[in-house]
């Protein structure tokens, strides 16, 4: 074991990982988007429905496990910090079995999981038969899809961000040369576009494998002993499944906002639509500055050292303030340019000016809900993280059942009002567990 790293910590250093991680947040929807946009030129309304059913099945199940990337980034972190470098192989390989335990149950459950899950989307016949064919084939990507969650936490936890940056392009590039090929050029139809991204997923895992050997100073090889610790083995089993549960409350929260915005009728659905895309652009710059704050507050964390955590903090919070301050700027002054380009109607466009106002309003509180997310992963205060998401989930309900007679603005208050209760509760509790993390000596 080395000495704890004391890494100094500035501006520079927050940008360094957030601004790579930033742009391959924004390219991580890509494959969705791809895949329906090659499918739209076939001219067919049930293949595109169903790939972007099927599109949004994946985005919220795989979303689920991204407790993967997180927890090996703050571990990675962590350990990096407190010197401790023979850890970090055993820290890659644990993600990768992980994954592949996870990916492979998914392959064994895959009929009763499309069974519940297309039957909870209540697609048409078409529809939901063209789903389950880009469902059956991608679903064969997730051993590899969550393996490179781990090489990504494992990389940016490095403060490796660029190399990561690149192997999230590579994978991107990948799907969208194949998937033109396969649908467009070689008529395959959204069979192919699910291969596309199941090839791509695959030969971004080869090359992660790759580039993190060659990050790996003694390779690959690790101890038995060592990497089933049972102690290191427990640990992380209990922030992974504390932050799946806590991705599961989010997750709810958007899904119940899109159901209540969907039977309030098609101009209004359409409208939160329009909008979900401004918030969907301000919330993966946003995580990108997340990610720099588990990066950071988990070196620290691991090295002991207060006043780097406490720097750390104090950085990532009042960058994210100025940007979300910029953003909101930009929305206000270009938001009614940008809906009318995003749709032709003019209902919707009235609709969603209606509700522009809650779009400038959402990136301030933004900022404190995603930067307190990234300080305490950092921190693996995990058990904490959770049970404060769902305090906020709890809130979110509780503030659209006041306000359900407003109708949809009714659901926008309660969906900032989580945003408010997940900065606000963690931000209230920071400073007692900060004390006990750090105590005085």
């Amino acid at each position: 074991m080395h000495a704890p790293v004391h890494p100094r910590v500035g501006s520079r250093e927050v940008f360094a990982i957030a601004g790579p991680a930033m742009v391959a947040n924004l390219t991580t929807p890509l494959i969705g988007v791809v895949s329906t946009t090659t499918i739209g030129r076939l001219d067919d309304a049930a293949l595109l429905g169903g790939v972007a059913m099927a599109s949004v099945i994946f985005d919220c199940l795989f979303w689920l496990f991204g407790f993967l990337r997180m927890s090996t980034l703050a571990f990675t972190a962590q350990a990096l910090g407190a010197g401790q470098t023979q850890e970090l192989s055993a820290i890659l390989v644990r993600g990768f079995i992980v994954a592949g335990l996870i990916g492979a149950a998914l392959i064994v459950l895959q009929l009763p999981l499309a069974a519940v899950l297309f039957d909870l989307m209540g697609g048409s016949e078409g529809v939901t038969h063209a789903a389950k064919t880009y469902f059956m084939i991608r679903i064969w990507s997730s051993p590899f899809a969550f393996a490179n969650y781990v090489i990504l936490g494992w990389l940016v936890g490095q403060a490796r961000a660029n190399p990561a940056l690149l192997l999230q392009v590579a994978i991107n590039l990948i799907n969208m040369v194949a998937t033109i090929l396969l649908v467009l050029v070689y008529d395959t139809g959204i069979a192919g576009a699910a291969m596309a991204a199941l090839l791509s997923e695959a030969v971004g895992f080869v090359l992660g494998v790759i580039v993190c050997h060659r990050y790996a100073g003694g390779g690959f090889a690790v101890a038995r002993a060592r990497l089933f610790d049972r102690e290191k083995l427990m640990r992380m089993l209990a922030v992974n499944s504390d932050i799946m549960i806590r991705t599961a409350a989010l997750i709810a929260v958007f899904l119940f906002f899109t159901a209540k915005g969907a039977r309030a009728g098609d101009v209004t659905l359409a409208a939160n639509s329009v909008l979900n895309n401004f918030l969907l652009v301000s919330a993966f710059f946003l995580d990108g500055l997340a990610n720099a704050a588990q990066q950071l507050c988990g070196r620290t964390f691991g090295a002991r050292d207060a006043k780097g955590f406490a720097d750390s903090t104090r950085l990532v919070l009042l960058w994210g303030l100025g940007f979300a301050l910029v953003v909101s700027v930009l929305f206000a002054l270009f938001g009614p340019n940008l809906i009318d380009f995003m749709t032709a109607s003019d209902d919707v466009r009235r609709a969603a000016r209606d509700f522009l106002p809650f779009i400038v309003l959402a990136p301030v509180p933004g900022v404190f809900a995603f930067g307190f997310d990234g300080i305490y992963v950092g921190a693996t205060w995990a058990r904490e993280m959770r049970n404060l998401m769902l305090a906020s989930l709890a809130i979110f309900l509780i503030t659209w059942w006041a306000l359900q007679s407003f109708g949809n603005v009714g659901l926008w208050c309660a969906l900032i009002a989580s945003y408010l209760a997940r900065g606000g509760l963690q931000g209230a509790r920071f400073p007692a567990l900060f004390r006990l993390t750090f105590p005085k000596s």
